[in-house]
């Protein structure tokens, strides 16, 4: 069957007042670059719903990207027909003829925004519905979860007709809540965070550190494969590359074994703050799982944030890897995630980290470092490219980070 156009439902985006016109705006901002590829598509974002007129664009490609935009909380392809009732009755009998098995159960559901129509809502839905009693005489009628609910809007256009609901993936319009960046490891956890924060309104920029030659190539490629999954929720994500390789070296020749990790982190929250200053950010977010490993045990935190004041955002933290692995499934990151290409948290752990490491002796170390030096030439070679789905990739200078 062709479609015309797609009706959006908006999910929990309604209930926001004053501020939903600049929801619906986002929204609708999130809805064209997610369709891009479709370019014949005209989007009208109204108050209480958005229409996608297709204009020839085929709906079963359009509508698997429609699932992953957050603040869609679910859709209905739609057909267009004339505004006349004979035309409908006929359209109502042919749509029925296609989807009826004998077995279900029906309903009509009309709703006249064109109030010059000849028949109000009420009638129109008895005529409708003796149309298909004409074609179906055994047909059974379920005014409360019927099989098939046919609904028919008459709009000031035209007439649309549909009986088909698809699930969107709910939450608010990814940008609505502001920009995080996301501290993007390349292991499970990260990206399931990126998700939850995504699904919050947050437009996520996927900071990732690579160590070479310690770190290779695929596992830098990992990382962008994984931002290129979460990508299609929101249209494209900005990947930024970190070089990490000095401070690593640095730390491991001056700092004891104990604390590689914990001044490891602590020098990744530090640049993943500085950027987030520069990309004009609000918070950081990463895949931080209470008591995983060793920096993520509480005492392990603590001494990590001292670093920053801006708001850390552990979407995962009080779930358990099973539960963060289903999700991950759900998304289709968890087999990108496992591949064997370990980042420069692995490469660089060392046998026995500490669990409790103490700020005092933290701050000490660190002294033996040069500290401003090691964060200004790690930031001099940033890279950023953009993300779309597919690991569609627009390469960047430098100086478009500013």
């Amino acid at each position: 069957m062709k479609y015309s156009e797609i009706m959006v439902r908006y999910g929990e985006l309604s209930t926001k007042g004053k501020n939903r016109k600049m929801f619906i705006m986002q929204l609708a901002e999130n809805v064209r670059r997610a369709l891009v590829d479709f370019p014949l598509v005209k989007i009208h974002a109204d108050r209480d719903r958005m229409h996608l007129l297709l204009n020839g664009e085929d709906s079963q490609l359009v509508m698997p990207k429609l699932q992953k935009i957050f603040g869609i909380q679910n859709f209905s392809p739609s057909i267009r027909v004339e505004k006349d009732v004979e035309v409908l009755k006929q359209t109502v009998q042919e749509i029925m003829q296609s989807i009826y098995t004998g077995k279900e159960t029906f309903k009509i559901t009309a709703k006249r925004s064109d109030h010059d129509f000849v028949l109000d809502s009420g009638e129109l839905n008895v005529a409708l519905g003796n149309a298909v009693f004409d074609l179906f005489p055994a047909i059974q009628v379920q005014m409360k979860h019927p099989d098939i609910n046919l609904r028919v809007e008459i709009r000031r256009d035209g007439a649309y007709l549909s009986y088909e609901t698809l699930l969107g993936a709910g939450g608010l319009p990814v940008g609505t809540a502001g920009r995080g960046m996301l501290m993007l490891s390349g292991g499970i956890d990260s990206p399931v965070a990126g998700y939850f924060a995504m699904k919050r309104g947050v437009e996520i920029e996927a900071v990732h550190f690579a160590s070479p030659p310690y770190t290779s190539e695929q596992a830098l490629q990992k990382a962008k494969d994984l931002t290129s999954k979460l990508a299609p929720y929101v249209g494209s994500i900005q990947f930024i590359e970190v070089p990490f390789t000095e401070i690593q070296e640095e730390i491991k020749r001056r700092v004891p074994q104990g604390y590689w990790m914990t001044i490891t982190r602590r020098m990744m929250l530090r640049l993943t703050d500085m950027i987030r200053d520069m990309r004009n950010g609000l918070i950081i977010i990463n895949g931080e799982s209470l008591g995983q490993v060793a920096s993520q045990t509480l005492q392990s935190m603590v001494a990590i944030n001292e670093v920053t004041t801006t708001p850390v955002i552990r979407p995962v933290a009080t779930m358990d890897k099973l539960e963060i692995i289903e999700v991950a499934q759900a998304i289709d990151t968890f087999e990108l995630a496992i591949q064997p290409f370990e980042d420069c948290c692995t490469i660089f752990a060392p046998p026995q980290p500490k669990t409790r490491p103490q700020l005092e002796k933290v701050l000490q170390y660190e002294q033996r470092l040069d500290l401003e030096g090691l964060l200004a030439r790690s930031l001099a070679g940033l890279k950023v490219s953009e993300i779309r789905a597919e690991s569609e990739q627009v390469n960047f200078e430098f100086d478009d980070l500013l």
